[in-house]
């Protein structure tokens, strides 16, 4: 099932889309007596599950504008920093990494850090180049997943029970901040800079592991690989996260970028206004963003 968060005449709601026709079937009015969003559905998924279903009138997404599948104000968003191997390289030797071990290249255990609700954004969104704070803005194509069933201390056995589905993220990243503060927080937290879209697939339609992810940069090609080449497992990322912390359904987990980052490239190759970021991401369908 893909579920969407759509705006219709300034009202938003939730739907089921099937890419392949275009159409969407809205199904908030099955949940919390009408007053059903991307979470409430998230929360109550086993009880509301049957009633959502494809039966009845549906909208051409043309006339509608789809938003981020978890809008603001959102829960938690996790983030996994160097999980691909080949980007862990590309990272520390690019100059820009001052957070690592002298000479370390692959992380000992995953490196999480957060962005703020304020950095979502939907697809076809802008994405604000804040060039009074950042002149070294990169993108990051990431697969995220949402969070189901919270839970605190979830082992790795247990980890996919708790996985309500997955979308796309683009965890934009202004570099030279992340390099001045010599922390993540700031440089990956500027407003906008969190795109995610354009639906959630639920986990069942899903094989994680093995899932090609692409990020095209006006028209070329700049990441291609696949994410059973992730350094640290969906599972692992779970379990490191939960341990002694509570996650929450709609929490979202991005859990990191490969290779071919702006930073990557010799000179780097940083974003500008009126360049467009599209990535995707196998059964996740496409996520386009401009910069403005």
């Amino acid at each position: 099932m893909k579920l969407v968060t759509f705006e219709r005449a300034g009202v938003q709601d939730i739907g089921i889309i099937d890419p392949d026709s275009s159409r969407i079937w809205p199904v908030g009015d099955r949940i919390n007596n009408g007053g059903g969003n991307m979470l409430a559905l998230i929360e109550n998924f086993a009880s509301v599950r049957d009633r959502l279903t494809t039966e009845g009138d549906s909208i051409d997404v043309a006339d509608v504008t789809i938003v981020a599948p978890i809008p603001r104000p959102s829960r938690n968003i996790f983030c996994v920093g160097k999980n691909y191997f080949e980007h862990a390289q590309e990272f520390t030797q690019s100059g820009f990494d001052a957070t690592s071990k002298r000479g370390e290249n692959v992380p000992d255990h995953p490196i999480i850090f957060t962005k703020p609700s304020t950095t979502v954004v939907g697809p076809g969104a802008p994405v604000l180049t804040h060039s009074a704070v950042t002149e070294q803005l990169d993108y990051e194509a990431e697969l995220a997943l949402v969070i189901g069933k919270g839970g605190r201390g979830i082992t790795k056995a247990q980890a996919f029970d708790h996985v309500f589905g997955y979308t796309i993220a683009n965890d934009i990243t202004g570099r030279d901040m992340q390099l001045k503060h010599r922390q993540w927080f700031l440089g990956k937290s500027l407003d906008t800079s969190c795109p995610l879209g354009p639906w959630i697939a639920t986990a069942d339609e899903v094989d994680a592991e093995n899932l090609d992810i692409k990020c095209w940069i006006n028209g070329e090609l700049r990441q291609d690989a696949n994410t059973k080449d992730l350094i640290f497992d969906i599972p692992t990322i779970i379990e490191t996260i939960s341990a002694g912390l509570t996650l929450e359904p709609g929490d979202i987990i991005s859990t990191g970028t490969p290779a071919g980052v702006g930073i990557g490239f010799k000179p780097p190759r940083f974003l500008k206004a009126g360049d467009t970021m599209k990535i995707s991401v196998d059964g996740l369908g496409s996520l386009s963003n401009t910069l403005k």
